[in-house]
């Protein structure tokens, strides 16, 4: 059957052809991604490993982002963490004017930033469905193709669960359209919120079922827990409390993970990959310095903006904000792990690198989190691209999900005791409390717990107390709006008008 590899649809990808967009490939063979477009239907029956290649190609695309279409950096963490309570804007005020936007809550369908976003990760689908269209071609026995949909489909379910929260109801694509279909309102028009999370649900439940345990394959592939904690978190965000319970216990009972025991080092190398981690965007050192997510750690880095003499370390973008310093309890050894303070006289890194003073750098705060050596960790010399895992999904946030299930399922000793596992790694001492209390203090765990980790605007407006805590914070959000973005103009125009809008972006 002809598929078209140039449709041009609201979707505003003239790449929806896999073979369009060729990311950077590295030393390391998981990413090592030939373009994705060269893996014929000749190839994919005939070399069992040409599967193999369309699956990393879809990982490959967790790379995109800075100021292009983004999955997951700069522009992503805009709409997350630097539109929350939790982070400013950063860098000098009148720097990313799109970021300030939305920061304020003052921005419109025409915002650039909204409109990467959409499509990055419409781009991410597109390569999706073009792997999910071949992969039944290969030779490979049944169990294997399994798996390798089974990651697909995982990535897939990430992928509408971003797009479901940052618009809610979005296109639901999902296949190589044909030529034919090009035009028609399936494609051109927004599915309901229901149907988006259904067909998550459905995708995770499918990995869930088919990948195989972490340990029992490559690392920085999908796995059966990751599919499983992702689902709990689809689910809590549905308020289905039951198959919250019973996904993040799965991971919890399976004995493959655990906390960390020292927080701070989740987001280091020596972190990577540990047994905190569900799954992370995978980066490394190759040769051509490329193999790494386009700014994801620079553009939060300390600016020096050309002060007393020293080299910018970033653009200064997600400063920690003043509201997320005082959230946390006396004694709890995660601020430190998650906000780099300058100090008047200087502030030395957990690397030795010493910031000179405070009027070296543009601002109070930047994120620790996001921080990655240049002299104690693998990097090849190119700011933008250095290698910085994402950590997508981490066990502290399963217990938390567990947690909050299980209070809301009136079985007060189960959550107090996940709670307390996550407090006790902080340094904290064991809490309890009737449900009330305890709903309202794993809400504040899960924000000290999960700061800078792009869940806080999400988990706000899932509790119904964005509006609220936002305004409390001087921002301009405006109940029954700003809940979602703006489906972005760009695209409603190539829709022809037949993308409907959110309300009040008209």
């Amino acid at each position: 059957m002809k598929r078209n590899n140039r449709l041009k649809i609201y979707i505003s990808m003239a790449l929806l052809a896999a073979g369009a967009m060729a990311l950077p490939s590295c030393g390391n063979k998981f990413l090592d991604i030939p373009p994705q477009g060269a893996v014929t239907e000749e190839e994919i029956r005939n070399n069992p490993g040409a599967a193999t290649d369309l699956v990393n190609g879809v990982y490959n695309i967790l790379w995109i982002g800075g100021f292009e279409p983004d999955v997951n950096s700069l522009q992503y963490i805009v709409m997350t963490e630097i539109a929350s309570d939790n982070g400013d804007k950063g860098s000098s005020p009148d720097d990313y004017q799109a970021a300030k936007e939305i920061d304020d809550f003052t921005l419109d369908a025409r915002n650039g930033i909204v409109s990467n976003v959409w499509k990055g990760h419409y781009q991410a689908i597109a390569r999706a469905n073009q792997a999910l269209d071949k992969i039944p071609l290969s030779p490979l026995e049944a169990a294997k193709k399994n798996a390798l949909l089974g990651e697909v489909r995982f990535l897939r379910g990430y992928f509408y669960f971003n797009l479901v929260r940052f618009y809610g109801g979005v296109p639901k694509i999902d296949r190589v359209p044909q030529a034919s279909e090009a035009n028609s309102d399936e494609f051109q028009t927004r599915a309901s919120v229901d149907t988006i999370y259904q067909f998550i649900i459905d995708d995770l439940t499918f990995a869930a079922d088919n990948l195989p345990a972490k340990g029992a394959t490559p690392t920085g592939r999908a796995t059966k827990g990751a599919a499983q904690g992702l689902l709990a978190k689809v689910y809590l965000y549905r308020k289905n409390w039951a198959k919250a319970l019973e996904y993040s216990n799965a991971v919890i009972t399976s004995g493959l993970y655990d906390t960390l025991s020292n927080y701070a080092n989740i987001w280091r190398v020596a972190g990577a990959n540990s047994s905190e981690s569900l799954f992370e965007v995978q980066t490394g050192v190759n040769a051509a310095c490329n193999a790494a997510i386009n700014l994801y750690a620079v553009c939060q880095g300390p600016r020096a903006g050309g002060k007393r003499g020293w080299s910018d370390l970033g653009f200064g973008f997600n400063n920690p904000s003043l509201s997320l310093v005082n959230a946390y309890e006396p004694g709890d050894k995660r601020k430190d792990g998650t906000i780099i303070t300058i100090a008047p006289n200087g502030t030395v890194l957990w690397d030795g690198f010493r910031i000179p003073s405070r009027d070296s750098v543009e601002n109070d705060r930047y994120n620790y989190k996001a921080y990655h050596s240049r002299t104690a960790e693998p990097y090849c010399g190119v700011a933008d691209r250095a290698p910085k895992n994402h950590r997508v999904l981490r066990y502290g946030d399963v217990l938390l999900i567990y947690a909050e299930a299980a209070n809301e399922l009136d079985n007060s000793a189960e959550a107090i005791a996940k709670l307390n596992i996550v407090r006790r790694r902080a340094g904290l001492p064991a809490f309890s409390g009737s449900k009330d209390a305890l709903r309202l203090k794993i809400w504040d765990e899960r924000r000290v717990e999960l700061a800078m980790e792009f869940d806080r605007f999400f988990d706000i407006v899932r509790q119904g107390r964005a509006g609220v805590i936002m305004r409390a914070n001087g921002k301009a959000f405006i109940d029954g709006k700003n809940e979602l973005f703006p489906i972005p103009q760009d695209q409603r125009d190539l829709s022809g008008g037949r993308l409907g809008q959110n309300p009040f972006f008209n």
